[in-house]
């Protein structure tokens, strides 16, 4: 409680150290958001896209956490191959442990720092489910992001619904909770790890912004009735 009342006065944020239950309370989050909408609602957002999971293509979820939405896909299309990349040693180590138990055998989880991503052109599917804004370096994640892609790729990002613009988010209900959440963790987080402190709000203006400054120039933003604290971006290079 300390280091949090001094984040507020100096303003250097709490590191994720300072958050123990953090992954285990945003496994239960995805679970009700992600997972459970993942094939009836998600997938049928890209024509064409259960498809080419059914055929099989190489797909990468970036911020991974325990792993849960890819080993959902990793279940239902046994021929695509599945990798998972978190910053957490003990989010890679969980993940790992609970898809050995599922016998899941077309997935694996690495411990990565997203802004540092190497790979180049090696993943057809890219996803991130609420995990851009917690980055330290976003414009440098989304960056690695683009330039993981294969030209005939696809990026499918989860992001809080909210505008970058304050008042504008004036009535939207969970504007309280949005900046409330954002304020105690994800701007704090980044801001720890002496980064730029988006924050849950950073809106669909400024998330737009700075995917086309990442290169990526078709891109399209959906919402979708069972998730009401989301927006899903459909983008491509």
């Amino acid at each position: 409680e300390d280091r949090v009342v001094e984040a507020f006065r100096d303003g250097r944020g709490v590191p994720y150290s300072a958050y123990g239950r953090f992954h285990e309370v945003m496994a239960e989050e995805s679970a009700q958001t992600t997972v459970a909408g993942l094939d009836k609602h998600i997938i049928p957002l890209v024509p064409g896209l259960r498809e080419r999971l059914n055929a099989g293509i190489d797909v990468l979820d970036v911020g991974c956490g325990r792993g849960r939405a890819m080993m959902e896909l990793a279940r239902l299309f046994p021929k695509s191959r599945f990798t998972g990349y978190d910053f957490s040693e003990e989010a890679v180590r969980d993940a790992t442990a609970e898809a050995r138990s599922l016998q899941l055998s077309n997935i694996r989880f690495v411990q990565q720092d997203a802004a540092e991503i190497s790979d180049k052109q090696a993943f057809d599917l890219i996803t991130a489910f609420d995990a851009i804004h917690d980055q330290a370096r976003p414009a440098q994640v989304l960056e690695r992001i683009r330039a993981a892609l294969r030209p005939d790729g696809l990026f499918l990002m989860q992001d809080i619904a909210a505008c970058s613009h304050v008042h504008h988010n004036i009535d939207n209900p969970l504007g309280p909770f949005i900046y409330t959440i954002s304020c105690m963790h994800c701007m704090s987080v980044s801001l720890a790890s002496g980064g730029a402190g988006l924050g849950a709000a950073w809106g669909k203006e400024l998330a737009v912004q700075m995917l086309r400054d990442a290169g990526f120039r078709d891109i399209r933003v959906e919402r979708l009735e069972h998730d009401s604290l989301n927006y899903y971006y459909v983008i491509r290079p």
